[in-house]
Order: C-alpha cells, then sequence, then structure tokens
C-alpha cells in the first residue's frame, strides 16, 4: 500500500528546535554518520540497501547545510522562531554568536545532557495528532524504550538508563558495561535490561524513594551459573575452542519480551539462541537454538504462543506444551523464510496479528484461523524497518528511512495509512505506545476513539513524543 503524503502538513512550516540551532553554527561541520557502527542496526540488516542506507545517512541536518545561493529567500532570523521550508531546496543556516540577541555561545543547558523542548505550535490545526515535544541527548544513541504507567525508561549506548515522568528527569541509574538495547518492566515494579555485553540486568525502585533505582540481580543468577557450571553437560560451543555455560548469553542480548500470565521473560541474543526466564526465582528454564543467525526479534503473543525473528530471514512460532513430566517451547510453524533479515516483531493480542518487519521496508502480517494465515504485505518505507509497535487498532513502524508510519487496520484485515511522521534526523530504532488517560472535559470518547501516546528512539540522540488517534 503507497503512503500518500499528508496535505495539512505540508501547509504548515516546521520550527527549529532550539537545541539544532544552537549546534548549527559551532557543529555544521561535524558530520554525523549514524551507520559507522555496525551495532546501530539490528543484526543483518545490511543484507540489503547497504550502498542505500550509508549515502542517506550521511546526508547532512536540514537545519545545518548552509546555502550561499544569492536566490535564496531570507526568512526571520530570530532564534526561536527560525523554519525549514521542506518545499524549497534551499536552507539556511545562523549561528548563535551573530544572531542570538545575547550572543550567547553555548547552550544554557550545556552542563546538561538532555534538553527538553516542547513544541505546541504544530498542533494548531489539529491538536489531537502530531508531535508533543523532544527530548534531546548530546552524546550516544537511543536504542530502547519502555513505558509503564506514568513513567518513561530510555537507554542509550553510554549504559544510561534514563526514567522520565511527566517527560521531566526524574531518575536514573547506569550498568558497568554494555549498551542497553532492551528493556521491560514487569507490573511488580522490576526492570529488566538487556545489554550488548550479553547480560540482562535486573532492577527495582525503592518503596520509601520511588525516585531511587538500585539493581537486585542478574540473569541468570549467581548461584545459578556457579551450579551449572560444575558440570560439564552445562556447557555448549560458544566459538572455536570456547566453550560457555548455556544458560548465559555469550553475546548482545537484542530483545526481550514479557509474558506476565504465565510468569516468563523471553531473552533472544546474537548467540542464536532464544531463553525462557522465570520471573519467579530468575532461575533460566530453557536454553533453545532457535535461528541460524542472529535472534533480532522476539514477542510473546496470543495463545501462550512466542514469536521469533532473526536475521537468517526466517520468523518461528514457539508453544509451550507440556512433555512428559516438563514443559517445554517446540516448534509449531515457520511462517517465513527469505533472503532479507527479519528486524523487528508487533503482535494484535486483541485481533490476533502478528506483523513482521523486515530489512527490505515490508512489513508481513498473519491473522489468526485455525491456523496463521499471511494476509498481505504492507509498503511504507524506503528501507528497512527497524521497530513496530501496536496501540489498539494502530500499528506503528519506524523505519532506517527516519520515518514512522501510522496504519490503521479496518474491519475487512486491510490495513490504511493515516499519516507519516517525519521528524527524526536519524534511523528510528524503536517505538513504544501508551494509551493516554481521559480528562473529564474531554469529549474524543464520544466519538468512540483513542488516543495514543507514542515514544520513538533515534539514532540522532532523541527520543521524541508524539499523540496520535484512531481517526488521525
Amino acid at each position: 500500500m503507497a503512503i500518500q503524503d499528508n496535505p495539512s502538513h505540508n501547509d504548515y512550516l516546521r520550527r527549529m528546535t532550539f537545541a539544532a540551532f544552537l549546534k548549527s553554527g559551532s557543529l555544521a561541520s561535524e558530520e554525523e554518520t549514524y551507520h559507522s557502527d555496525g551495532d546501530h542496526h539490528n543484526h543483518g540488516v545490511g543484507k540489503q540497501n547497504s550502498s542505500s542506507t550509508n549515502s542517506d545517512s550521511q546526508r547532512p541536518s536540514n537545519a545545518s547545510s548552509a546555502s550561499s545561493d544569492s536566490s535564496s529567500p531570507i526568512y526571520p532570523l530570530s532564534p526561536w522562531n527560525q523554519t525549514y521550508y521542506p518545499n524549497n531546496e534551499n536552507t539556511t543556516s545562523f549561528t548563535s554568536a551573530s544572531q542570538s540577541p545575547w550572543k550567547q555561545t553555548c547552550s544554557p543547558y550545556h552542563k546538561s545532557p538532555w534538553v527538553y523542548q516542547t513544541r505546541n505550535s504544530d498542533f494548531e490545526d489539529d491538536p489531537d495528532n502530531g508531535l508533543i515535544g523532544t527530548v534531546v541527548r548530546q552524546e550516544g544513541h537511543v536504542y530502547s524504550l519502555a513505558a509503564s504507567r506514568d513513567l518513561l525508561f530510555t537507554g542509550s549506548d553510554s549504559k544510561n538508563i534514563r526514567v522520565w515522568k511527566d517527560l521531566k528527569d526524574y531518575s536514573g541509574f547506569k550498568s558497568t558495561s554494555g549498551f542497553v538495547k532492551a528493556i521491560v518492566i514487569t507490573g511488580d515494579n522490576r526492570v529488566f535490561s538487556g545489554h550488548q555485553d550479553g547480560k540482562i540486568r535486573v532492577w527495582r525502585g525503592s518503596k520509601k524513594n520511588p525516585e531511587r533505582y538500585s539493581r537486585v540481580g542478574s540473569l541468570p543468577t549467581l548461584k545459578e551459573f556457579l551450579t551449572k557450571s560444575v558440570n560439564p553437560r552445562n556447557y555448549v560451543e560458544a566459538r572455536r575452542r570456547k566453550n560457555v555455560v548455556k544458560i548465559r548469553h555469550f553475546d548482545a542480548v537484542s530483545c526481550m519480551s514479557l509474558n506476565e500470565d504465565l510468569g516468563l521473560l523471553y531473552s533472544g541474543s546474537w548467540d542464536k539462541t532464544l531463553k525462557v526466564w522465570r520471573l519467579s526465582d530468575s532461575k533460566c528454564l530453557e536454553s533453545i537454538e532457535a535461528h541460524d543467525d542472529a535472534v533480532n526479534t522476539v514477542s510473546a503473543g496470543f495463545d501462550d504462543l512466542v514469536f521469533t525473528g532473526s536475521a537468517d530471514g526466517t520468523l518461528k512460532v514457539w508453544k509451550r506444551e507440556v512433555q512428559g513430566k516438563e514443559t517445554k517451547h517446540v516448534l509449531v510453524q515457520v511462517l517465513m523464510k527469505q533472503e532479507n533479515a527479519v528486524t523487528a516483531l508487533a503482535v494484535n493480542l486483541t485481533d490476533g496479528v502478528v506483523y513482521c518487519g523486515s530489512s527490505d521496508g515490508t512489513v508481513n502480517f498473519w491473522e489468526r484461523q485455525k491456523y496463521l494465515t499471511h494476509k498481505g504485505t504492507i509498503h511504507g518505507h524506503r528501507m528497512a524497518v527497524l521497530c513496530l509497535t501496536s496501540a489498539g487498532s494502530l500499528l506503528l513502524s519506524g523505519g532506517a528511512d527516519k520515518n514512522i508510519c501510522v496504519w490503521r487496520r479496518n474491519d475487512g484485515g486491510s490495513h490504511t495509512c493515516l499519516s507519516v511522521l517525519m521528524d527524526h534526523d536519524g534511523p528510528v530504532k524503536c517505538l513504544t505506545a501508551v494509551e493516554e488517560a481521559e480528562d473529564d472535559g474531554d469529549n474524543h470518547g464520544e466519538k468512540g476513539d483513542r488516543r495514543w501516546i507514542v515514544y520513538s528512539g533515534s539514532l540522532d540522540k532523541s527520543v521524541k513524543v508524539w499523540r496520535v488517534t484512531d481517526y488521525a
């Protein structure tokens, strides 16, 4: 399904953010390269579109590209009212030292790694849809997001996990090593973080001081690890002449998913395995050699099913079954096998729909009938789909093309593109959505429509907050 430009968003201007303005002069010569580190994308994405990805990632920022063309129009020079005209190929940049009324040479927030910006002007035509605000991190990229009630957790390559409340810096905690590639939150206020170094760390907020988080353990526990390491049968070959205990990941933990009804946590890794953990005692119940290449994404689904996608191009379905005295996950179906890497998964639990994003920019989906049946392919991205999230009848997809597509599932099973959110300057790496609570004065519920707050993390070092509705 082709994406149509939304004319309502082409008629008004997009303001240049304060942080971008301050960077425009001093940092215009410093080109960001989003693909220089192989860890910045899902493993296996480079199977296709590598040339276009590299060329696109090195494209200068809209706010940083200066033009010496004398025919370029002159626009207002206020540091808070600079605008970018998307229909004009020429853009103009201004230095903070020459144009600021106070001759500022650096941001007043330069000592803080984060700058929060609010942009309400984009809501004048449609206050229910659009960009709410931006949190910019001055170093490092955002790899993972998780939302719980009124809190937002963000993970980056600086090993930090920041906690936000009402989009204000609320708390934070830092691990000793490893990029934070995945975050999940349980109902008992535990936070599980998956890292580049193969470790899963466990954190918990204090009851007396909710702003304080402390590390309470790791997966596997030290006791279990030492117990298993005594028996040679508990070892597997990781690399040539190197054996490791099989209950621990020996490569990056790329994804995690919760099934709180069963009390299970699933973790996928670049070591090609899927591991199953029991939440009550942090015990590793299973270590499954799931794929022939890195596991990029895992999602707990309906009917006790678990879905895994890999750089080997396969999407597999696992089911928890009783075998004798044990309960194990067995492979029940391979939904897809292709050349392109599987990079993202999302599950609509209500309607029984599974969405699968690939490195070729497509999203395939299956519906639950007697068996899982392929129902179609959604086309909306020019480059790899890096993340997916389901929100009611909506599906949101983020890609390496820097765009977020908002899709609505219709009654007949078809999908309509409602809008394309375009404000990131780098690949969109992670997405999460929470339903917005209704205020007493709101009347959107009379239409039967739901409003969602969507958080998007990108390799442009920012987290953006959006509001979308079912009728957008």
